[in-house]
């Protein structure tokens, strides 16, 4: 009996695809200002992956300046999708997390925004976020993604 259950178990997870394979990963460039003193304001990268449909892990990097000086900027979020597989229009997410920023000044911060993106469940879309984390923080940028097989199919 108990070499049945192991067939049937390594039939399945031969079958399955990898768990990587299953999630949503997204690529994209952004600015990012904060009205504090000094404001920042840098361009970079970022990163994401949708463990789940409505949820979102990302994570960015920028260079740029703050009080004249050459500063940086990092950030991992949580997102919150409303309406992830929406093809056309826009949507709206909130997001929290936290930043780390270097330059004149060193410090962390706590960040909270709301978005709006565009095509959220296409290929590519641009994004704008506005709230808090180092001053008021706004962010906008473009963003492509890479989805399952499996995700044309749940929609």
């Amino acid at each position: 009996m108990a070499l049945r259950w192991l067939s049937a178990a390594a039939a399945l997870a031969s079958a399955a695809p990898p768990a990587g394979a299953q999630q949503v990963r997204e690529l994209g460039i952004q600015a990012v200002g904060t009205l504090s003193d000094p404001a920042l304001a840098i361009g970079g990268v970022y990163a994401g992956w949708r463990p789940a449909r409505r949820a979102r892990l990302s994570a960015s990097f920028g260079l740029g300046e703050s009080g004249g000086e050459t500063a940086w900027r990092g950030e991992l979020l949580g997102h919150f999708l409303l309406a992830p597989t929406r093809r056309e229009g826009s949507e709206v997410y909130v997001a929290g997390g936290v930043a780390a920023v270097g330059g004149r000044v060193d410090r962390g911060y706590m960040v909270l925004a709301v978005g709006i993106e565009g095509r959220p469940g296409a290929g590519s879309g641009w994004f704008a976020e506005a709230g808090v984390g180092g001053g008021a923080r706004l962010a906008a940028g473009y963003r492509w993604r890479w989805f399952p097989s499996w995700w044309a199919l749940a929609r």
